[in-house]
């Protein structure tokens, strides 16, 4: 049966952004698992599949729904144990919620001061005025003045906020060895939502993480490298 997996989209369906979001599309491509894509706009994201206060992502599996990228990836692992593992049983969860908080303290708020005006200018009308209102309140200032803060062309707060990732894989291919884990998704998930908000083919990274980063753009038949990017403002 064919998983739903509920996105967060721009004004463009087609224009699929969200780092949580793609940590769990290249889950279910890791497991080999058909799926189809529902894209949801920020406005819709509360409500999803009947619920209050929904986080995308959100996976209906016949009658199972799950939120949350990284209990998606522990339930796929769980429901089809014959399909490649994502995170390497309790002691790989154990590690993989360090990598999860590095990349949300450290990485996140990086690609955060590159592309939030990219963001918002890909939104609907609609998504425009919620996403303004939470992230406004959020930073306690508006979006311009938040975004007129940073050089949205310098990318070196970004690659050292990735040296963790960059010694790894100076001894390794991937975060988990010589193949990749979720814990790799963790991280290229704000990598691709950087790469798509902005509408950039190439990310100005550097070291091995360009070759770690470009592999994962390549697996599952390109999927990464061919969605579709935003219009750049």
């Amino acid at each position: 049966m064919t998983i739903k997996i509920y996105e967060l989209c721009g004004a463009d369906e087609q224009v699929l952004f969200s780092p949580h979001c793609w940590k769990t599309r290249m889950s279910l491509a890791h497991k080999g698992l058909d799926y189809e894509v529902a894209p949801t706009p920020f406005t819709k994201v509360a409500t999803t599949e009947g619920g209050e206060s929904r986080k995308i992502p959100v996976i209906r599996d016949a009658e199972t729904i799950v939120e949350d990228s990284f209990e998606i990836a522990k339930y796929l692992d769980r429901q089809y144990p014959d399909a490649p593992d994502l995170v390497g049983g309790h002691a790989g969860a154990a590690m993989t919620q360090m990598i999860i908080n590095w990349s949300q303290t450290q990485v996140h708020p990086a690609v955060v001061k590159l592309c939030l005006m990219d963001i918002f200018n890909s939104l609907a009308p609609v998504d425009k005025e919620h996403f303004r209102t939470s992230r406004e309140k959020m930073f306690g200032k508006t979006l311009e003045e938040f975004q007129a803060q940073f050089n949205t062309g310098d990318y070196s707060g970004l690659n050292t906020a990735l040296l963790p990732l960059e010694l790894t894989l100076r001894k390794q291919s991937y975060i988990g060895g010589k193949a990749p884990l979720f814990a790799d998704y963790v991280v290229f998930g704000p990598l691709q939502w950087l790469r798509v908000a902005k509408g950039i083919g190439i990310l100005p990274l550097e070291g091995k993480v360009v070759g770690w980063f470009d592999s994962l753009l390549d697996m599952y038949d390109g999927m990464g490298r061919v969605t579709k990017l935003a219009q750049a403002a």
